[in-house]
């Protein structure tokens, strides 16, 4: 369901580590730890590898992401069904991570079901093949959390 973590040793030994100077590595991860819960990988590899080499970059794309993640027109939740929706248009595999922060902001089931089913007017049968897989994944996901098991391993 999600990628491998990084080797954040190796990153750290061949680029060094990350280097804002204004905003630290826990406070970048701490906004996708309260939107999911965890740190995703690819996040974790962008702040890591871009944070190290190039800073300035890792701000201004997280000012970017944080000013269109939350727009004002809509609630956090609504938000990220949007996002879900768009991102399973384009068979983006981000998908997942956007159905996991609206079922964290609120979402039913059926809300996520909606979603896929607008998403399959436009996109067909794939589109709603792979939200179907996404929500049972996300549903495994979160009864191996519910029973202690962690939340942070790829389901």
């Amino acid at each position: 369901m999600l990628p491998n973590r990084i080797n954040l040793n190796a990153v750290q030994q061949s680029m060094g580590n990350y280097a804002d100077t204004e905003v630290t590595y826990e406070e970048r991860c701490r906004i996708y730890e309260e939107l999911l819960g965890f740190l995703p990988p690819r996040i974790e590899a962008r702040l890591s590898v871009t944070g190290a080499l190039d800073p300035k970059m890792v701000d201004l794309q997280e000012q970017i992401r944080s000013h269109g993640m939350y727009p004002k027109s809509f609630d956090v939740k609504t938000a990220q069904l949007m996002l879900f929706g768009m991102l399973l248009m384009d068979a983006s595999d981000a998908a997942v991570l956007h159905a996991m922060a609206a079922r964290k902001a609120g979402a039913s089931w059926n809300e996520l079901q909606d979603t896929v089913n607008l998403c399959f007017l436009f996109r067909g049968l794939s589109a709603a093949n792979r939200g179907a897989e996404i929500m049972a994944n996300i549903a495994a996901r979160e009864q191996q959390a519910a029973s202690g098991g962690s939340k942070d391993k790829p389901a």
